[in-house]
């Protein structure tokens, strides 16, 4: 399937992106480059000028009164809330119209999900490379509000979402995109805190959808396709069929090209990428069965009896702390 995006990547930026993305074997990096900074410079627009100004206008009593650092939170919420149903939605809609997936489905088409590429695959790889870029930005230039645990996971999800663009496993890029569904009732429920809701009805909803959608798309769907990759990259461990054999006619005609220097078929694992992208994979799995510990703590202390101690108040720095990570 085709790039959706509207415009093509200029020729000048695309040459100039080439050596580094043939350096660091990125071969489909020249052709999405415009994407990413398109959504970086989208994403730092809406932290640094529209959520400014919407809330300003229309919550002007509460906007005002934060503190820097609560301005600074409120703003990355709504940059994080836009994100979400942006790169979600995207990712449903690929998933559902690129014909490409179909054949993906298949059991013995491990080298298409391992290796395939289409052009739709590709702009929801740079749309979310593009906003973890903003991230490690934005991380990096306020580490004293959004701590250095924030620019570690930034950086760490970007080098990742980079990996895609060798291309290597966009096919479960786009599944493992539907983590996002959580994000939204997340920010939910941090704004509600901050609007004076805490412990309403309102909010109780609210929490059993988080904790439905947390659930559902990162423990259960996480987990099937957290196993269907190291399926896959075991496959292609085992793969020993001697590609040079195969492919040195196309890796002649192809390596100067634009896009895919090899085809799918050529392709091996190396060790390192396939541990990483394990040890990665397997890593997230397990902080979000934690998160979800975590998560299930925090919303429930939010329906306790008020202790007359003040202790409960804790609650609201536990739910930033438990869950800042996956904004």
């Amino acid at each position: 399937m085709n790039d959706p995006f509207p415009f093509r990547c200029p020729q000048q930026l695309a040459r100039a992106v080439k050596p580094l993305a043939q350096q660091l074997g990125l071969s489909t990096l020249p052709l999405h480059v415009h994407e990413i900074a398109f959504a970086f410079l989208l994403y730092e627009g809406i932290f640094r000028l529209i959520s400014p100004l919407l809330s300003t206008f229309l919550a002007p009593r509460l906007y005002t009164s934060f503190s820097r650092r609560g301005r600074l939170n409120w703003d990355a919420h709504i940059t994080s809330q836009v994100q979400a149903v942006l790169i979600n939605g995207l990712a449903l809609w690929a998933m559902f119209a690129d014909p490409l997936r179909e054949a993906q489905d298949l059991p013995s088409a491990w080298r298409s999900r391992l290796w395939g590429y289409s052009g739709a695959t590709g702009l929801t790889q740079a749309m979310a490379a593009g906003y973890f870029l903003w991230d490690a930005s934005t991380s990096a230039q306020h580490m004293d509000v959004m701590g250095a645990s924030s620019l570690a996971h930034a950086v760490a999800a970007l080098a990742v979402t980079a990996l895609g663009f060798r291309p290597f496993a966009n096919y479960y890029g786009l599944n493992f995109v539907l983590y996002e569904l959580s994000t939204p009732f997340l920010n939910v429920h941090w704004f509600l805190d901050k609007l004076g809701y805490t412990g309403s009805a309102l909010q109780f909803a609210n929490g059993m959808l988080l904790l439905l959608a947390f659930g559902g798309s990162r423990l259960v769907w996480g987990s099937w396709q957290s196993w269907r990759i190291y399926c896959d990259v075991w496959e292609a461990w085992r793969d020993r069929t001697p590609y040079e054999l195969k492919c040195k006619a196309y890796r002649a005609v192809m390596s100067d090209a634009l896009g895919l220097a090899v085809p799918k078929e050529c392709r091996i694992m190396p060790a390192w990428l396939g541990l990483l992208y394990v040890g990665s994979n397997t890593v997230l799995s397990v902080l979000n069965f934690w998160w979800y510990y975590k998560m299930i703590v925090a919303v429930r202390k939010r329906f306790t009896p008020p202790d007359p101690k003040g202790r409960n108040k804790e609650y609201v720095n536990e739910i930033d702390q438990a869950m800042g990570s996956l904004n």
